[in-house]
């Protein structure tokens, strides 16, 4: 059965590091994803147009559609408005299963955007929340194997070039030391881990599926 999965970030560049291995394994398994960047990163090192233009590369890389909340960095609350952007997304990409920020965090966009995330996802039955460099609690419990799609989440993680060369938060050689400190809590070889704010398995019965011989492509992004 194939799902229907969307990844949140505060920023450019967040869904990568967070979660940027999990959503190459989605794709290769023939799963839609859909990338929900709720601001621009207009405080972070870089101007706007070149982060915007950094994600939407990153996400070619990932071949996940991505588009926009147009909130502004450092402003982010969890109020009616951040909820109704998440939410709309929720809603257009019919999400089965949903990443975000893990809640403890000492960037308040972070924490922002993981509360209005679990008002908007009140009836989503996966929501995963990922790591970021900022975070202050993290305690994993479920993991995936990114043994296969660690250069792919690297190679995605450096189209932020404007992050990579001026943010020590955001160091390749780190993603790489993190997927495998999780890959042996994990006992595999790479890993991202998460922990689970709510998560339904669901073991009915796996319809046989005709052979998929090519996913198709995404365009960089799509209107918010």
């Amino acid at each position: 059965m194939l799902r229907s999965v969307l990844a949140i970030g505060a920023h450019p560049d967040d869904i990568e590091l967070g979660c940027g291995g999990t959503l190459a394994a989605h794709r290769a398994a023939g799963d839609a994803v859909t990338m929900l960047v709720v601001t621009g990163g207009q405080n972070g090192p870089g101007a706007t147009a070149e982060r915007r233009a950094e994600a939407e590369a990153a996400a070619r890389n990932l071949d996940c559609l991505l588009r926009w909340g147009h909130l502004v960095d450092c402003a982010v609350t969890a109020d009616a408005a951040t909820i109704a952007v998440i939410e709309k997304a929720i809603r257009d990409t019919d999400a089965d299963v949903v990443y975000v920020h893990a809640p403890d965090d000492s960037h308040q966009d972070h924490r922002a955007v993981a509360a209005a995330t679990l008002s908007a996802g009140r009836h989503s039955r996966r929501i995963l929340h990922y790591r970021s460099p900022s975070t202050t609690r993290f305690e994993p419990t479920v993991f995936t194997d990114i043994s296969a799609h660690l250069d792919t989440k690297i190679a995605a993680l450096s189209c932020h070039r404007s992050q990579v060369e001026n943010s020590a938060m955001v160091d390749p050689e780190v993603v790489a030391a993190s997927a495998r400190h999780y890959g042996a809590q994990a006992r595999v070889r790479h890993a991202e881990a998460f922990m689970p704010a709510r998560f339904v398995w669901d073991l009915s019965p796996v319809l046989e599926m005709p052979l998929i011989t090519q996913m198709p492509a995404y365009p960089a992004q799509v209107p918010a």
